[in-house]
């Protein structure tokens, strides 16, 4: 579908889109092959469009049309006039020029109309007219500089009179705004209003707008309607007309509409079961079959450099190449730690949506006729665009929806109640006070009973919405009091129907265990510990990240240190530093664990926890070097002497240590003072490093010389960065 941002070309002050940048550099001294071109643009034009008419904008579309054609019976009447046509005068060749790139600003606006939703169209209501208006003029200006005169010799006086009525007509021409158009927008204004203030329209208003009116007949066609309104806000944040803000109220209105006059369709039971994402696999097929098929070739920097196909989600790296997000991401996956471009090494993992590139791509495929997917699964953690704040009508409306929701969740049919559990988990995705209606509506209760789902979706939608419900914290406690919720959660995690209902189950015990006091709840659950110790060892690197944060978030608690080493927690840990995508959090884990006696001896007992420790020390993340030395430090201290032996004699660590000393954190550089202050106590008068003498005092500020130990261990100095995205798929 076109994006708004092609509008932007329409207007002669702004740049020009991609089509407009298509002028016909290569027919700059071929006339012969000029007019070819025009007459050829100008036919498609009208024999695209001319059964094709817009939802809105219909009058516009056809005037433009008329216009167009009669542009074509003078580009036909200039090449059947015999061979003189070929040497035309330098005016009409620079006219014929910008007739070119009207004609194809034309198409772009034209298009738009056709591939625009309804409701889209009707918003942008007067802008659009005020864009067929600019073309008029455009044409008018064109017209009034075209030396009709010098073309009298190619042209009769039919076709003559034809173009000086068509100036005539073009001078006259006004703006154009529907008046039915523009009542039903501000009709749908008002609708917004009257939710705003409290008041839900009734089921036979909505029938008469929506249905009547609108010809909106299915629940499908409001699901197209919600994705257009989205993606003009995924790309438009900025220069958006009506504002986000009320453009989510809008989407609000439609989703409960779709549900109030539609129910719950066949097809949204179709896409419940999971037939959405084979649909998506075969139309996203067509991409690269239309290609092949049309002989088009596709821009090298449209393709990513990795698949070498057709960019769908194109994304920023840290050294500023671009690649397709499936492609990069499974990269990363793999293990790989370097830009497969350059070769330069990644100075962190985020990947950021490149919008410019993505609304040029839309407008490629839509200027070419190639169906374009939109990623379902965007990532707006990593998006930089703030959300827009909800505004008092949607709030209402998704109240309102979410009505409609547990009504089916408690009387629906088992497709009913997982189509329900999705469109919840979608609310619960974003904005705090959605999380707090959705879990004061009492829907808690209905999605614990679908955690025991036979149904792999129902199961998969329950505990995601219970994931996104849970990062507010009020509804923390309202999942932990509903009796046998956690236990139904771990359930999900030991046995989920798919490994995406596993990983959230996962996610969901890390969200849960930021409340201390839920900490040793979670941790005493019959099968978590272990649950999540497997997932770690064995799941997929992103059920490793979910397990390894909420085992962190579980070792910050004391009283479950005992429970971590019974249950196999602390080896899944020390397995982990091995992994580079979870290592940094291991190492936290251990370093939070080893503080206790019985921590320290427990991983003081595993060979593989040093030399992992001394692993991440050499080639970490500074976080990861500042928790691995804070490990050591705390296994020295607590380990026993055969555990401090280990730690001190192993390979590489007095350089490790200076290393740190001079280009680590603040706290790795107090916790490498204090693992040196160690050597002096194990009876090192001094540490040599390489051959350089070092001080006891040397860069240790605020510490200490006299070789006294550090009484404690904060809990500041063992550092991990933890962050969730609650947009899970």
């Amino acid at each position: 579908m076109a994006s708004a941002a092609i509008f932007s070309s329409l207007r002669r002050s702004r740049s020009p889109s991609l089509d407009a940048f298509l002028a016909p550099v290569h027919l700059e001294n071929d006339v012969v092959g000029l007019l070819k071109t025009l007459t050829t643009v100008a036919s498609d034009l009208i024999s695209s469009y001319s059964d094709k008419t817009p939802s809105f904008q219909k009058k516009n579309s056809r005037s433009l049309l008329r216009k167009i054609d009669l542009f074509l019976v003078l580009l036909d009447s200039v090449r059947n006039s015999g061979d003189w046509w070929s040497d035309l005068p330098s005016t009409v060749v620079l006219c014929f020029k910008e007739l070119y790139l009207l004609l194809y600003r034309s198409k772009i606006l034209l298009d738009y109309c056709t591939h625009s939703s309804k409701l889209w169209l009707l918003l942008q209501n007067p802008s659009i007219s005020g864009h067929f208006h600019d073309l008029n003029q455009e044409i008018s200006t064109l017209l009034d500089v075209l030396p009709v005169n010098e073309l009298s010799c190619l042209i009769n006086n039919d076709v003559r009179e034809q173009i000086d009525l068509l100036q005539k007509q073009s001078v006259r021409d006004k703006l154009f705004i529907d008046k039915h158009d523009e009542s039903l927008r501000l009709k749908f204004f008002n609708l917004l209003n009257e939710i705003g203030t409290g008041r839900i329209p009734s089921f036979h208003e909505f029938h008469q707008f929506f249905i009547t009116e609108l010809g909106i007949l299915d629940s499908r066609a409001c699901r197209v309607e919600i994705e257009f309104i989205e993606e003009q806000i995924v790309n438009h944040e900025i220069d958006l007309e009506p504002s986000a803000s009320v453009l989510g109220g809008f989407i609000a209105m439609i989703r409960y509409c779709r549900f109030l006059l539609f129910g719950f369709e066949q097809d949204e039971v179709e896409i419940a079961l999971g037939n959405r994402s084979s649909k998506r696999g075969k139309k996203r097929g067509l991409i690269s079959k239309e290609i092949a098929d049309t002989f088009i070739t596709v821009p090298k920097d449209f393709c990513c450099p990795i698949s070498l196909d057709l960019m769908i989600d194109p994304v920023i790296i840290s050294t500023g190449q671009t690649f397709d997000r499936s492609s990069i991401s499974r990269w990363i996956e793999e293990g790989h730690s370097s830009c497969p471009k350059t070769g330069q090494v990644l100075v962190h993992k985020k990947l950021v949506p490149n919008r410019a590139l993505r609304s040029l791509i839309l407008q490629w495929c839509m200027a070419h006729k190639i169906p374009y997917t939109q990623p379902e699964n965007l990532d707006v953690g990593s998006d930089p665009f703030p959300a827009a704040p909800a505004s008092r009508a949607a709030v209402e409306a998704n109240k309102a929806t979410v009505q409609l929701l547990i009504q089916q969740l408690e009387n629906g049919s088992d497709c009913g109640k997982a189509i329900a559990a999705r469109e919840i988990r979608f609310l619960a995705k974003t904005g705090r006070e959605n999380r707090g209606f959705i879990a004061e509506s009492g829907v808690i209760p209905h999605l614990k009973i679908l955690l025991s789902s036979q149904s792999p979706i129902a199961q998969e939608n329950a505990v995601t919405a219970i994931l996104n419900l849970s990062i507010y914290d009020k509804n923390k406690t309202r999942i932990m009091d509903e009796d046998g919720c956690l236990r139904s959660i771990v359930s999900v995690l030991k046995s989920g129907h798919t490994i995406e209902s596993k990983e959230n189950a996962a996610a969901t015990l890390f969200s849960l265990s930021a409340v201390h006091d839920y900490k040793k709840q979670i941790a005493d659950e019959e099968g978590a510990l272990s649950t999540l110790a497997g997932l770690l060892r064995d799941g997929t690197p992103r059920g490793k990240k979910d397990a390894v944060t909420a085992l962190y978030n579980l070792s910050t608690h004391t009283a479950n240190c005992a429970k971590m080493i019974e249950y196999g927690v602390v080896n899944a840990l020390i397995e982990a530093l091995d992994y580079e995508t979870v290592a940094e959090e291991a190492a936290g884990a251990l370093a939070l664990i080893v503080r206790q006696p019985i921590g320290a001896q427990a991983v003081g007992n595993e060979e593989k926890a040093v030399i992992g420790l001394i692993g991440m020390m050499r080639c970490g993340t500074p976080r990861g070097k500042e928790n691995a030395v804070a490990a050591l430090l705390e296994l020295c201290r607590r380990g026993g002497a055969n555990t401090t032996e280990r730690v001190l004699k192993a390979p590489a660590l007095a350089g490790l240590i200076q290393g740190l000393l001079f280009t680590g954190t603040k706290r790795a550089r107090r916790k490498a003072a204090s693992l040196a202050r160690v050597f002096q106590r194990c009876q090192y008068d001094s540490l040599h490093f390489n051959g350089l003498r070092l001080g006891l005092g040397y860069g240790f500020a605020g510490n200490s010389t006299t070789g006294t130990l550090d009484s404690g261990f904060p809990a500041e100095t063992v550092s991990v960065s933890m962050s969730m995205s609650v947009s899970v798929s």
